[in-house]
This record gives structure tokens, C-alpha cells and sequence, in this order.
């Protein structure tokens, strides 16, 4: 349980990451910080989304197409993020078409090196200590 409970707040601590540098980096993404619930629900659609579409993606690639099992993540990012996006409470908006090409590469690089670093220091940990 504690293990489950880990993974899920590193997805969620990426994802946020992964969403923040992107309003940083990409001009024509931004994020309402007006409304600090509306980007927390922003995070948590993120999360559930994405991790929804990440497996479903990974089988039909590997069933249709497996020459496609590389871009699974940043197609699972790009249909998230355009999840997000579509509700406006969430406070996330994409102004250009660049910025829609751009914004999900960057989410996704961000939030794939957060949770390997982050799974690779506290997961450890946590095998250490059972040990």
C-alpha cells in the first residue's frame, strides 16, 4: 500500500512539474494561477488521464503498430494535456499551434525525468528498508 501510495504521489509531483516548466517554457501554453484549485484539478485530470491512456496506447501499439511503442508517452501527454485544456475550471490554456506541438514534448520530457528520479530515490529507499 505504501508502495501505491508513492507511485501515485510521484505521478502527481511530476505531472505538476511537468505543467509548470511547460508555462515557463512555452510561450503559448499558460496557467491560470488566479484559481490555485482549478490547476490542482488540472494536475489530478492530468494524472488519471494519462495514466488511463498510457496502457491502452502501449497494446494497440504493440498489437497495430510497434514501431509506434516510442511516441506512446507523448501521445498519451498530447491527449491529456488536450483533456485539461478542454475544461475550462482547470485553468490551462494553449493559445497556438506550436504551442500544442511543443507543450506536450515538454510536459513529457519534465514529468519522465522527475518520476525516474524521484522512483529511483524514494522507491529505493523503501526496498532498503525492508531489507
Amino acid at each position: 500500500m505504501i508502495t501505491f501510495l508513492l507511485r501515485a504521489g510521484i505521478f502527481l509531483v511530476s505531472a505538476a512539474l511537468g505543467l509548470i516548466v511547460a508555462s515557463f517554457v512555452v510561450t503559448a501554453f499558460h496557467i491560470s494561477w488566479g484559481d490555485w484549485w482549478g490547476f490542482v484539478l488540472a494536475i489530478v485530470l492530468f494524472a488519471i488521464v494519462q495514466s488511463i491512456i498510457a496502457p491502452l496506447a502501449t497494446r494497440v501499439a504493440k498489437k497495430r503498430a510497434p514501431i509506434l511503442l516510442g511516441g506512446v508517452g507523448i501521445l498519451a501527454t498530447f491527449v491529456s494535456i488536450a483533456v485539461v485544456v478542454l475544461i475550462p475550471r482547470a485553468g490551462i490554456g494553449i493559445s497556438t499551434p506550436g504551442g500544442w506541438l511543443l507543450a506536450p514534448l515538454v510536459v513529457w520530457l519534465v514529468s519522465a525525468l522527475v518520476t525516474w528520479g524521484l522512483s529511483t530515490l524514494l522507491l529505493s529507499r523503501q526496498t532498503e528498508a525492508k531489507n
